[in-house]
């Protein structure tokens, strides 16, 4: 597996698409662990611009109160980021056939990583209620 560079990494982060070459560490990266986390912070780094050129236009442009602008601010920063993570499993599978993979490639990846975790705690549940 190729990793990226720390500058195609920021652009991945930014939510640029990597060279085809990258697909193996693509898939991975919406795999590990902390998959829903970096998918956060994909959404804040994406979010943040657009609520700050919202918010300055407010005050710059419209000569609005700050208390208004930075709460239209906010606002637009809170539900732009729920709606995206409302939709982080949907958007990740949408990426993953961007590189060639098919619907379902992260979370059959997911369910691989933590098969034999996921196995053990059944077998637990089995053995102590299913007697």
């Amino acid at each position: 597996m190729t990793k990226p560079g720390l500058v195609h990494r920021c652009w991945y982060l930014l939510g640029g698409r990597l060279p085809s070459h990258y697909r193996d560490w693509v898939l991975a990266d919406a795999a590990r662990p902390s998959w829903l986390a970096w998918f956060a912070l994909r959404t804040l780094l994406r979010m943040v611009p657009l609520t700050t050129v919202i918010t300055l236009g407010l005050l710059l442009g419209l000569d609005a109160p700050l208390g208004l602008a930075l709460a239209c601010g906010g606002l637009g920063l809170v539900v732009g980021v729920y709606f995206m993570l409302s939709y982080a499993i949907e958007s990740t599978e949408y990426r993953m056939t961007r590189y060639g993979y098919p619907h379902g490639a992260a979370e059959q990846a997911r369910r691989a990583r933590t098969a034999d975790r996921d196995r053990a705690r059944e077998e637990r549940y089995t053995a102590a209620w299913r007697q």
